[in-house]
């Protein structure tokens, strides 16, 4: 399937909350919520999009002519490329009944794994959503990262046991999901945590841990003092925090706060392989893209996640070739500027 067939099977099933629209910008979803829209106006998701077009690439094809290598190692493993597939969660309450979280996992999970990448998986109210993803998870290797949302302690001490049985290779918490509005007030209660608290997570937790949704060099550092082996510098892709700022703006500061004491990986409005070498040149050590990947489920399944991969790694492994960086590690920050 191509990715506008992949899109155009996505319109037919996806609901009437998700437009699948060819350029996943925020505009259209807007502050549809529930749907994959945002709180207020809904301006963060669209200005995430918009602050990566800022962003300009460096031609430079005067170079070695040399097979172009797009993989990387994270946390003693390697995949293929740079990217991976973002938590979505409550996919029936924000998309349609095609897939529930469980089914929409298990295709995700797999297809990621089976194509050189790894799949993050969201949570939910409901710990089957949980049992669910870890068990896919282990059926694809431990080539998965559960995301834990930001539950009081004994939940998420359940849900770190099935990580731990799942052999994941990572786990995160979205501690920016404490902003979703549709989770407070609920049981089990989610919301903000102490530095100490997390720490206590972390050292509970014997995979590596990351903390999504960083948005200062103040969060990156408290994040870095409870001990977080990495970081994604997100917020939770405009839908938590209306007039946020957008991701592209304050990565590189928060790269040079916290320099190689952690990994760094970003989200937010990245759609091409472009953006994605745009963020590692400001010095993302991996990419994390969600919404298009809903769309690539719900329009072809295993089939389509297999295609929006395989077009943004080529988009990436162009871009290279045409800014003259053969490996991930040759990608510096003088091959773009604003």
């Amino acid at each position: 399937m191509t990715y506008e067939e992949v899109l155009k099977a996505a319109r037919e099933c996806i609901g009437d909350k998700c437009f699948a629209c060819p350029v996943c910008n925020g505009k259209a979803c807007g502050n549809k919520l529930p749907g994959p829209g945002a709180k207020g106006i809904g301006d963060a998701a669209v200005r995430n999009y918009e602050a990566w077009k800022k962003v300009y690439l460096n031609m430079d094809t005067i170079y070695e002519n040399k097979p172009i290598d797009t993989s990387i190692t994270l946390f003693g493993k390697q995949f293929d490329y740079p990217f991976f597939a973002g938590p979505v969660g409550a996919i029936q309450l924000h998309y349609s009944d095609k897939y529930n979280d469980i089914t929409y996992n298990d295709v995700l999970v797999s297809a990621c794994s089976e194509h050189g990448i790894a799949a993050f998986t969201g949570d939910g109210v409901n710990p089957q959503v949980m049992e669910g993803a870890t068990k896919a998870i282990k059926a694809a290797g431990g080539l998965g990262i559960p995301t834990i949302k930001p539950w009081n302690k004994e939940t998420i001490e359940e849900k770190i046991q099935l990580v731990s049985k799942s052999d994941a290779f990572a786990v995160a918490m979205d501690i920016d999901a404490a902003g979703l509005p549709f989770l407070k007030n609920l049981t089990p209660p989610a919301g903000s945590k102490t530095v100490e608290e997390l720490k206590e997570i972390i050292n509970f937790t014997e995979t590596p841990f990351i903390v999504k949704g960083i948005m200062s060099v103040k969060g990156a550092l408290k994040a870095k003092e409870a001990g977080a082996d990495a970081i994604v510098v997100s917020n939770h892709g405009g839908r938590v925090l209306d007039g946020c700022a957008a991701t592209a703006d304050v990565l590189e500061e928060i790269v040079a706060a916290v320099g190689d004491s952690m990994k760094i990986f970003v989200d937010g409005g990245i759609r091409t392989g472009g953006d994605i070498f745009k963020a590692l040149a400001l010095g993302a050590d991996g990419i994390i893209i969600a919404r298009p990947f809903v769309s690539a489920v719900f329009g072809g399944g295993a089939e389509g996640v297999a295609g929006y991969i395989n077009k943004i790694g080529e988009e990436l492994r162009d871009t290279m070739a045409m800014c003259g960086a053969t490996s991930i590690s040759e990608i510096t920050r003088d091959m773009v500027r604003r």
